[in-house]
């Protein structure tokens, strides 16, 4: 008689070692799973996806580069004037600037609202002969033209500009193309520094001037 009650008292015992195991590893299976939901949300914030859709809030491009780091021709100075005194503190936008104060515009860009700018550069001036050039600064319709067929009037984030179509202030259409960094404007012009803020307008720096047709 004794010697059953050791045998089960022994079966009892090697049962509960069995099920101790399984218990432990349940609870830590439980704790693990509670413990991890913040770590998963923290880790969707820094995903690769989260990440780049951050940096695209900035401006991004090889031109970027020559922005001063400070002052107000700096991103951080320009996201402070209003669209045309912002491209005004920039030196690779200084015929630009020429061509918007020779047409009138400055006030209409300073004071328009949530608009986008393509604003083409000075080497993309230069790809226009100078007599070409010359003949269109000093004829302000056609300057006016030229000038409004760069402005969309609402903000365009580069998401937008992967496949778009947007109508200008000149009432012309512009078509937009690309991913990433990397962005063409009517399959001709590269955006080389983009999403560029200033006080009224996101603007996109660009290699060409676009022609209305």
């Amino acid at each position: 008689m004794t010697s059953k009650l050791i045998l089960r008292r022994t079966a009892l015992a090697l049962a509960a070692a069995a099920v101790l195991p399984l218990t432990l590893t349940a609870c830590s299976d439980a704790g693990s799973g509670s413990s991890s939901a913040p770590a998963a949300e923290g880790s969707a914030a820094s995903s690769p996806a989260g990440d780049a859709a951050q940096a695209m809030d900035g401006p991004f491009g090889p031109a970027c580069a020559a922005v001063p780091e400070d002052g107000a021709g700096s991103f951080d100075g320009m996201a402070k004037d209003p669209v045309a005194t912002a491209a005004s503190n920039n030196p690779a936008l200084s015929t630009l600037v020429t061509a918007v104060q020779k047409a009138g515009l400055v006030d209409t860009l300073n004071n328009a609202q949530d608009i986008t700018v393509f604003a083409p550069t000075n080497d993309a001036f230069a790809k226009i002969p100078k007599a070409d050039l010359d003949a269109v600064l000093a004829d302000k319709e056609t300057l006016t033209k030229i000038l409004t067929y760069h402005v969309v009037g609402q903000k365009l984030t580069p998401q937008q500009l992967e496949s778009g179509s947007f109508e200008t202030l000149q009432k012309g259409t512009l078509t937009t193309s690309g991913s990433g960094e990397s962005y063409t404007v009517n399959d001709t012009a590269k955006v080389v520094c983009g999403h560029v803020k200033t006080a009224n307008a996101n603007v996109y720096i660009i290699d060409t001037v676009l022609m209305p047709e």
